[in-house]
């Protein structure tokens, strides 16, 4: 099999093109061509998708995939939040040179919480790369994945591959626009702990929400993370949010369980906790940071009245 014409290493500053496929063919024809014209450039090459697919490029590639970092979507973007910064992690390993990335973050099975989160990643991708020398190609299957889906894609990618060719996307819009489009109402649980936290009573709403946790069907490790992932979050909103919030703890579906962070505060920065912190930064986006690596799923909402945090583990 030829490689397909894809996107080629291209001279601009930063390409983020949709991979549009409809047979498993195409999509290891598409991304197996991109990766092995980043090889021929020598460039540093990461691909991270579902584990059906690695095997299927791994195999197609052959002895080239040995050149190649490989990730298990699944696995890293389980928590859309935490994708960007792996992405960024990939090209800063990298200085001076442009990093090649496949990125596959939306598939069938996502729920649409995750979808909406993963749709806000496709956006940010955009301002975050913004002027990097870096391309990073986002595969979606548009015979398995709702019309929305496929629709959000056109406005979160500049560019865009479709039955061999490509083409600049008419649909592509402001990264700010499409992230405020997935600010959709967050459901209201049937049954919820209601636990109001200000200054100086944090130790105890830990304590309340960690004895919440043990009628729980998470293990002690996950119920470890979520207690600190909530310490990051009221510390956060007292620091930062008005000096008082309010906590809720309920267990949503397969044994899920679920905490939100509700204050007055805003989120200036949409970027934030969406890139690893050094050792030499403020503390700006530390404590998000955190939670995006410690939880399954985070959905952020923004308003003009106040900021909502909703943290998911699953057992």
């Amino acid at each position: 099999m030829t490689d397909s014409v894809t996107t080629v290493p291209d001279a601009g500053p930063f390409v983020h093109p949709a991979l549009f496929y409809r047979t498993q063919e195409e999509y290891v024809s598409g991304v197996g061509g991109f990766v092995r014209a980043a090889l021929r450039a020598e460039e540093p090459t990461f691909v991270a998708v579902p584990e059906a697919h690695l095997d299927a490029l791994r195999g197609w590639l052959g002895g080239d995939a040995a050149d190649v970092d490989f990730a298990d979507m699944a696995v890293l973007g389980r928590n859309p939040g935490r994708i960007l910064a792996a992405l960024q992690d990939f090209a800063d390993r990298h200085p001076g040179r442009t990093a090649r990335i496949v990125g596959e973050p939306i598939w069938p099975s996502r729920s649409r919480s995750e979808t909406l989160e993963a749709t806000r990643h496709e956006a940010l991708i955009n301002t975050a790369f913004a002027g990097r020398p870096a391309t990073i190609l986002c595969p979606y299957d548009v015979t398995a994945l709702p019309e929305a889906v496929v629709a959000d894609a056109r406005r979160t990618h500049p560019t865009l591959l479709e039955n061999g060719r490509d083409l600049d996307s008419a649909a592509y819009i402001d990264p700010a626009v499409v992230c405020a489009d997935c600010d959709e109402p967050l459901p209201e649980p049937v049954h919820a702990m209601i636990l109001p936290y200000a200054a100086g009573g944090l130790a105890q709403t830990r304590q309340r929400a960690r004895d919440w946790l043990e009628g729980t069907s998470l293990d002690r490790a996950r119920k470890d993370d979520l207690v600190l992932a909530i310490s990051e979050a009221t510390a956060n909103s007292v620091a930062h949010g008005g000096g008082t919030g309010i906590l809720r703890l309920w267990t949503g579906e397969h044994g899920t369980a679920v905490a939100e962070i509700r204050d007055e505060g805003h989120l200036a920065n949409p970027l934030a906790g969406r890139r690893r912190p050094t050792l030499t930064s403020g503390n700006g986006g530390r404590g998000l940071w955190m939670i995006h690596q410690l939880c399954d799923l985070v959905e952020i909402r923004a308003t003009r009245t106040g900021l909502t945090l909703r943290l998911h583990l699953a057992p």
